[in-house]
């Protein structure tokens, strides 16, 4: 099957492993690439049916055991004609499995080794275990999610493994490949975890440095804090989010709403209480469905909160098909969107092994022949 997209013909090799390596892999098949998984034998205990793991869409699959001499010859052949190496490992199990990017490079110096860990490559807890809530907390993005006098909340793993992770591994790698293009020489990416979580909250950094913003959780304008940024429950128990934050589109809120008269002024912070009481009053009057119809066509930043399944059916998503269904399943299309060289989901998840025929031929990549067994 051709690919498609603007990285179409990128020779990418993916060590397995989990998390956020898996989704910037993904991105990058999604983006055209041709990404070979490299799977451990028996997999991994954490994956669950291969048939169904997205993460692995649009990849093809090669099964190599890298702690014997055969397999690591053959992911070092994989990686002679690759442009980009990824790997999930702690520090240092790259190098004892005889992949390092000392080795490498040195076979490939155009070779671009990403490395994707939660705590980056040095530093004191470089070689601890993690996951995507303990990186989020150390990087100071969690203690901002969750409500006045509460505990902070789990945005799922998006925010560390996929946002700070993932998406910034993406990144490094792609401005790598820019440099090794232009230079003749790659480099090795350090993509931490916490570390682009930690940048991802750049904004809030220079808010708390201006006055702007307080160290106390849901009490500023984008955590809960403020009543027109904020969800309300329906009189059927379903919810809507209200982010009408400029002047323009909080009178268009307040107009459609309808929460009664006298009210505090938008920005007064000492009548925000009595603006979510009457706000909260407001939206118990009608059910998520008659609330959208309200505001359907409207600047009051007011949108229905959707389970995955019902998004895939919202008006604006189908017509842009954001949400797609290839191979009896639902999915995220790929994402951003090109002019010039379109994507779209060329493959179902790939099956640990299955294209190593096909793999070895369209990288010209010949094994030895077995050696006899010792009489």
């Amino acid at each position: 099957m051709t690919s498609q997209g603007p990285l179409a013909g990128l020779k990418v090799v993916e060590l397995a492993g989990i998390g956020p390596a898996p989704f910037a892999a993904m991105l990058l098949a999604d983006l055209g690439a041709d990404v070979v998984r490299v799977e451990r034998p028996g997999g991994s205990p954490l994956s669950g049916d291969p048939r169904f793991d997205l993460l692995n869409r649009g990849k093809r699959s090669i099964v190599a055991d890298l702690k014997t001499a055969a397999g690591r010859d053959l992911v070092l052949a994989l990686l002679d004609r690759a442009e980009i190496l990824i790997e999930g490992y702690r520090p240092g199990v790259a190098e004892r499995l005889g992949v390092g990017p000392s080795v490498v490079q040195a076979r490939n110096p155009r070779l671009v080794y990403g490395r994707m860990t939660g705590w980056g490559q040095s530093g004191p807890l470089a070689a601890t275990a993690g996951h995507d809530i303990t990186y989020l907390a150390v990087s100071g993005a969690l203690h901002g999610i969750g409500r006045a006098g509460g505990p902070p909340q789990v945005p799922l793993n998006l925010v560390g493994d996929f946002g700070g992770g993932a998406l910034y591994l993406v990144v490094g790698l792609l401005a790598a490949l820019r440099s090794a293009a232009a230079t003749g020489r790659g480099q090795v990416v350090d993509a931490a975890v916490v570390d682009g979580a930690a940048h991802l909250t750049t904004l809030f950094h220079g808010l708390a440095a201006a006055g702007l913003w307080q160290d106390s959780r849901g009490t500023n304008l984008l955590d809960t804090g403020a009543p027109f940024y904020d969800v309300y429950q329906a009189a059927d128990g379903e919810y809507l989010a209200v982010g009408a934050l400029e002047p323009q589109f909080y009178a268009t809120f307040v107009r459609l709403l309808d929460p009664g008269d006298d009210l505090p002024a938008q920005y007064d912070r000492s009548g925000w209480p009595r603006l979510r009481s009457a706000f909260t009053a407001a939206f118990a009057r009608r059910t998520r469905a008659e609330w959208t119809e309200v505001f359907a066509g409207t600047d009051a930043c007011v949108a229905s909160v959707l389970s995955p399944a019902e998004a895939a059916a919202h008006p604006h998503l189908a017509e842009r098909g954001t949400l797609t269904r290839r191979d009896g399943i639902v999915q995220p299309a790929p994402a951003p969107r090109f002019s010039a060289t379109p994507t779209a989901p060329t493959r179902p998840p790939a099956l640990p092994g299955e294209h190593t025929d096909q793999i070895l031929t369209d990288w010209a990549i010949t094994l030895p022949a077995p050696r006899p067994a010792q009489s």
